[in-house]
């Protein structure tokens, strides 16, 4: 994936009506119209979010005489997930050493039990 693509993808997917439409597609194909109707906006609306995700990659659209189907080309958001996956990899590592170090610090740290002689002695008054 280029990073031009990669762009695309999330480009794509920071807007939230955008990620709410790829939902709606997860689960089958379906017209402009039907995808315009859970929002408080005009199919043209729809349609400008829907050029966007195809441009990305992560559907298509389709002609059938009147009917435009779009559906859901999860190729793409694959490869943005194998790149965020690298970066997951890298923080669990991360995290790992990090564990183990503390861990070793703990180890090597004795633990002490208050004792009478570490109470605070009281003032003497003058």
């Amino acid at each position: 994936m280029t990073t031009d693509q990669l762009s695309s993808t999330f480009a794509a997917l920071a807007d939230p009506t955008r990620r709410a439409i790829l939902a709606r597609l997860a689960t089958g194909e379906t017209s402009v119209k039907a995808l315009s109707e859970p929002f408080n906006m005009s199919q043209p609306a729809i349609s400008k979010h829907l050029k966007v995700l195809e441009k990305a990659g992560l559907i298509a659209r389709g002609r059938d005489a009147q009917w435009r189907p779009a559906r859901l080309e999860a190729a793409q958001l694959k490869n943005a997930f194998d790149w965020l996956d690298d970066y997951r990899r890298f923080w669990e590592q991360s995290f790992d050493r990090l564990d183990e170090y503390l861990k070793r610090l703990q180890a090597n740290t004795p633990t002490s039990e208050p004792t009478s002689n570490d109470k605070p002695k009281p003032r003497s008054r003058k």
